[in-house]
């Protein structure tokens, strides 16, 4: 199980050809870290934890916020020996074998691609609602209402979601053609973003009122843990940071600073933020006559919501910019929508991006087919496994929920991060002289800690969550035994010093 290690010495051939002048400080690295991270979750699945917790989701916050920091400084350390293409696929190989590799870059396919179809999901609730409030932004222009049925998957009581298809084939085609972000665009996006969300929190925060905290945690504990997991999804993206520690000054000290700061950060804004929600409007789940409150994306909740007409934060789509309506800021709260409009299209983008490029590593490597990692002879951009993604992502986007499809996510995030905190104790023992530029602190406390917390949220999530995951990686194992033993170039071989 363990056999075919690529060694880092071969990984690391091409990389220590390559000398990144260290130049990010501290507070570059915090930035660099709250601009990734800030976004997606926050803005698409704040309904999702409400209907899960309640008032209760601000703890849900913390717990998914500090399995991420833990988490966190263990990817560090490997990202600062590893520094090179393929995340924790790459890391996995160099020291737990091909076979728990194989299964940490199929895991990834459900972080990156289904991740990507939950943000156009996301995307299409918060374009719906701008186009049904259109008179509000100029007088001459009128609503637009999109037929519920072509906005919304089947299990949300529609046929397919328009919507979140354009976007996401949209993006695909941009990939394909080379289309990327440039350093300005994205800072501009990070402002527009930070910008709307702390324009919410003043704008919601002197309203609020105590009496819609309670009850606190309607449906217990359970219902917090569910939210965390669910919610883990508004943290993917810190390991941008990790990922910069080769270009990091005194990585030893700055690291830590600036993965714990941005996280901290962005558990401070996100909380601040479920304070407003919760206390402007009420966040209390829709429970059934049990008293359980009902799944989130189901034709139970749908209904639900139709009784009140959707007065309620748990049946919007749109929850913040739905929440400063209701609080008489409608024209504020459309702008707040459009800046999601304008910026959850980047991640779409960039989550696309780096799923294409875990899978182009793992063709090279000759765990896929060679055809994968083709190149388009006209704009250089890797188009087979970009056009392949992009039809996986549309199809998710088209016909489910992003609750679901968030946790889905999850879970295989949350499978690959326990992989790379198991991996750097593993290390510490195997290859003791290598050089590390940060160590993580206290790794065996610390890695402890971040492989329980990554299997606390990955066993909080629903059991049809846990199904998909299990079926997922058992079809991987189909596939790995079928064709990527027999045609891996570490098995056969053959081209030992490929870089990964």
């Amino acid at each position: 199980m363990f056999g075919r290690v690529k060694p880092l010495d071969a990984i690391l051939a091409t990389a220590e050809k390559k000398s990144l002048h260290r130049s990010l400080g501290a507070f570059q690295l915090t930035m660099l870290g709250v601009g990734a991270v800030i976004g997606t979750g926050i803005f698409v699945l704040t309904a999702e934890a409400a209907q899960k917790a309640g008032p209760g989701m601000m703890i849900s916050f913390i717990i998914a916020g500090f399995v991420c920091a833990v988490a966190a400084l263990c990817y560090a350390e490997m990202a600062s020996m590893v520094p090179v293409s393929g995340s924790a696929y790459t890391y996995s190989y160099a020291v737990m074998g091909e076979l728990v590799a194989w299964m940490v870059g199929w895991a990834l396919v459900l972080e990156y691609a289904i991740a990507a179809g939950a943000v156009s999901v996301g995307w299409s609730g918060y374009f719906t609602g701008m186009l049904g409030h259109l008179h509000d932004y100029a007088d001459f222009l009128p609503n637009v209402v999109i037929p519920h049925a072509l906005a919304n998957g089947p299990t949300a009581g529609g046929i397919v979601n328009l919507p979140a298809m354009l976007i996401a084939t949209a993006t695909t085609a941009l990939l394909v053609l080379g289309t990327t972000e440039s350093a300005t665009v994205n800072a501009v996006l990070v402002v527009i973003k930070i910008t709307a969300l702390t324009v919410f929190c003043l704008l919601a925060l002197p309203v609020l009122n105590a009496k819609h905290f309670v009850p606190f945690m309607p449906t217990g504990f359970g219902g917090v843990s569910a939210a965390a997991a669910s919610i883990f999804f508004a943290y993917v993206g810190f390991d941008a940071v990790s990922t910069a520690a080769e270009e990091t000054v005194n990585p030893q000290r700055n690291m830590p600073i600036g993965l714990i700061g941005s996280l901290a950060i962005c558990t401070l804004f996100y909380i601040l933020v479920a304070a407003g929600v919760i206390g402007s409007v009420g966040a209390q789940p829709m429970l059934d006559a049990l008293g359980h409150a009902l799944p989130t994306g189901s034709t139970q909740l749908t209904d639900a919501c139709g009784k009140i007409n959707g007065q309620a934060v748990v049946c919007s789509k749109e929850a913040l910019a739905w929440t400063l309506r209701q609080i008489g800021y409608a024209k504020i709260g459309n702008f707040v929508g459009l800046a999601a409009i304008m910026a959850l299209p980047s991640v779409i983008l960039m989550m696309i991006y780096g799923q294409t490029r875990i899978a182009f590593v793992m063709s090279r490597d000759g765990l896929l087919p060679a055809k994968l990692s083709n190149v388009h002879p006209k704009f250089k951009t890797p188009h087979v496994v970009t056009i392949a993604t992009g039809i996986f992502v549309t199809v998710f986007a088209a016909f489910f929920p992003v609750g679901l499809l968030a946790d889905v996510s999850n879970s295989g995030t949350l499978f690959a991060f326990a992989m790379v905190t198991i991996a750097v104790p593993v290390l510490r023992r195997t290859d003791p002289d290598r050089p590390r530029p940060f160590r993580t602190p206290a790794v065996n406390v610390v890695s402890a800690i971040s492989l329980i917390g990554c299997v606390y949220l990955f066993f909080s999530l629903s059991f049809y969550t846990l199904l998909l995951f299990f079926s997922w990686a058992a079809f991987g194992l189909l596939i790995y035994f079928a064709y990527s033993r027999k045609h891996s170039h570490v098995g056969l071989g053959t081209e030992p010093g490929e870089e990964a």
